[in-house]
């Protein structure tokens, strides 16, 4: 985790938490969380960098009520029994990163977008790379859901956690979003994701 010996008195409250598909890092920060992560991803250094130097704060590993609320939720999302998270959040990132983050909430529950459709509802069809990117940077995993985003032509494309994660993700969605259709679609041979 990332320390700041300047920010002495500020602190993000971090633990690590286990789901069926990977090991997240949680962090707190003032009542909201700030980050909900793959640990072992490419960008991790430069996540919590960014997040620490955006809050003025350093990491520390502890219990904060709002982790464990996000865990309590995360929990009950990987069983099938949430579909809508109900957490403050704090987002520590650019004005443009903070705009697609909020958008990537409105994208319904079991569907998916495209970083294209994305760019448009912002306003700004030529973004679409910097949209990506903002996606890309996301810090608050599963929550803001950045795994819904798909290339323009449906591939799964990059993702934090990986892209085999990705499509267990968009998977466990639909199979609630639409029980007994997916079912319908791996008889045929052809998959939803």
């Amino acid at each position: 985790m990332e320390t700041n010996a300047l920010a002495e008195n500020k602190t993000i409250h971090t633990q690590y938490f286990q789901t069926p598909y990977g090991e997240l890092v949680l962090g707190a920060y003032e009542g909201r969380l700030c980050l909900c992560d793959w640990r072992y991803r490419k960008m991790r250094f430069s996540i919590d960098k960014r997040i620490c130097s955006k809050l003025g704060a350093s990491m520390v590993s502890g219990n904060d009520p709002v982790l464990e609320t996000a865990m309590l939720q995360l929990t009950e999302y990987f069983e099938g029994k949430r579909t809508t998270f109900y957490l403050p959040l704090l987002f520590a990132g650019t004005p443009f990163q903070e705009e697609v983050w909020s958008a990537l909430m409105d994208v319904p529950f079991g569907n998916t977008t495209s970083y294209l459709a994305l760019a448009r509802k912002l306003g700004n069809e030529g973004a679409v790379r910097a949209v990506a990117a903002a996606n890309g940077a996301n810090a608050i995993a599963i929550i803001v859901p950045c795994h819904r985003v798909v290339g323009s032509d449906g591939a799964l494309v990059g993702y934090a956690g990986g892209t085999r994660v990705k499509s267990q993700l968009l998977k466990l969605e639909a199979q609630q979003a639409f029980p007994g259709q997916l079912e319908l679609f791996e008889e045929e041979g052809t998959t939803l994701v």
